[in-house]
């Protein structure tokens, strides 16, 4: 048992969970955060509390932000926004079929090197961009990389709503892309339409893997068409629902269409309940 919070650096973006240490940060507080580059400006977006599970494998909080670190930011955050205009108006110069998607600056630090841009784009083919890396380093006067993403590290990267309403899973919480196949929408009953189960990235959704578990082990349900007696009579199996327990049903007498518990309409299960008494 420990205290954690959970931090971001941009908002609306992925939340990151660390151990405040002696720390106690406050919704808005702006703290910083260790990374591969030292420490960076976050916001506190949960504050420090007490959790049940273990919480020795987080990093810690490096401390809360100064006036000093917080300059460093905002040169950081405009060092960027230039870089993306300079990227955008030099890709449009070269006439390469390339997007720019995000980019990052790292500050030099002394002797230990200079600046540094990584700029994140998508193609639809591999692109030969050695001259825009050139034209940009002479504009940027930095170090430049150019990173091709895929689809997937692409809306992860920008970020977006999802057809659910909410933000999406890979720029929230999702660690690594598992993967998603055209059979788990099958075995889910969901139309094959590639409009209704892709997502942002146009590639199936990441979510059809979350209930797929319990539709490959629901062996016991009756499947799509199947004739099934219900409390009110024959019916025909329309769709069936394992997080719930339930299927859909339309009854043979009026064509009415209710959803049902999974008990009403096993055979086996209301032979068992309606047995003679011993």
């Amino acid at each position: 048992m420990g205290m954690l919070c959970a931090v971001s650096f941009n908002r609306y973006g992925r939340l990151y969970y660390l151990d405040p240490g002696e720390l106690r940060p406050q919704v808005g507080d702006r703290v910083l955060v260790p990374t591969d580059d030292g420490p960076e400006v976050a916001e506190c977006v949960w504050a420090a509390q007490w959790v049940s599970e273990e919480t020795d494998g987080f990093p810690k909080l490096a401390g809360l932000a100064q006036e000093e670190d917080l300059r460093r930011d905002e040169l950081l955050r405009r060092r960027k926004a230039e870089a993306k205009v300079a990227a955008k108006r030099l890709i449009r110069e070269h006439g390469l079929p390339m997007k720019v998607v995000a980019v990052d600056h790292v500050l030099g630090e002394g002797d230990v090197g200079g600046d540094r841009t990584t700029v994140y784009f998508t193609a639809p083919h591999r692109v030969d961009f050695r001259s825009l890396v050139r034209d940009l380093g002479a504009t940027l006067r930095c170090r430049v990389e150019l990173r091709q993403l895929s689809a997937r590290d692409s809306a992860r990267v920008q970020g977006g709503i999802g057809s659910c309403g909410r933000d999406l899973c890979c720029a929230t919480f999702l660690n690594d892309f598992e993967p998603v196949t055209i059979r788990m929408a099958k075995d889910q009953d969901l139309p094959l339409n590639p409009l209704r189960i892709s997502g942002a990235c146009g590639r199936l959704m990441c979510c059809l893997k979350y209930e797929h578990p319990l539709y490959a082990e629901s062996s016991n349900y009756p499947v799509s068409g199947q004739r099934v007696e219900t409390p009110e009579g024959t019916a025909k199996v329309v769709s069936r629902h394992p997080p719930s327990g339930t299927v859909t049903v339309r009854q043979i007498s009026d064509g009415s269409m209710k959803r049902c518990a999974l008990s009403d309409v096993c055979g086996s299960r209301r032979a068992y309940e309606d047995r003679p008494s011993m």
